[in-house]
């Protein structure tokens, strides 16, 4: 089984920039559609971007579009999160998971979420 580790959280400023990395290991990430999503505090993780397998395609939540960018290195098998314009209503734990399916523009997500990373926005 394929295990993700997302790094790169911490605490920023609003309007900061940060970069989430996503890690896969005991497998390859190559073939599969990818997915980062976010559980804020008291709330129900969310879909936040996904790009297919390929990297040729991408998709946004409307909280996120034009804030956020998604990419993929199929060589390096790792998913990026590049996030800007970063707002207090983004503070989450972030999470990475391969996508089962694209639905509608959102991720599908498979069984199985690693620890995630946690991004902190101070107003």
């Amino acid at each position: 089984q394929v295990q993700l580790v997302e790094s790169g959280g911490g605490l920023v400023q609003a309007g900061g920039s940060l970069r989430l990395s996503c890690a896969a290991s005991g497998g390859t990430i190559s073939l599969n559609n990818m997915g980062w999503f976010r559980q804020a505090p008291g709330k129900e993780r969310e879909f936040v971007a996904a790009i297919s397998w390929s990297g040729g395609r991408t998709y946004y939540s409307d909280s996120v579009k034009g804030r956020f960018t998604i990419s993929k290195d199929n060589a390096k098998n790792a998913v990026y999160l590049q996030m800007s314009s970063l707002e207090p209503e983004d503070t989450a734990v972030y999470y990475c998971n391969a996508c089962r399916s694209i639905v509608q523009g959102m991720c599908i997500p498979m069984d199985y979420w690693g620890k995630g990373t946690l991004v902190t926005v101070s107003s």
